[in-house]
């Protein structure tokens, strides 16, 4: 099973972006959706970032997924 997590872009340079991902920094490849703009949400998957979100599906994806792993 593969897992897109949503993170918020909070940087852009070229090709690659920083997202925030609850506070946690990670950079990622913006290759395949070179419209993404600062403060976008998106999915990312490996190290991609894979399509834009809304800010509501990602904070719903957030919460469903801290539901899962508080477990």
């Amino acid at each position: 099973m593969c897992l897109a997590i949503p993170g918020k872009i909070i940087k852009i340079s070229q090709d690659q972006g920083t997202v925030d991902l609850g506070g946690i920094s990670q950079e990622v490849s913006l290759t395949f959706i070179p419209q993404v703009t600062l403060g976008d949400w998106v999915l990312i998957h490996t190290g991609f970032a894979i399509n834009i979100i809304s800010e509501s599906d990602a904070l719903q994806t957030i919460e469903l997924l801290q539901a899962v792993y508080a477990k």
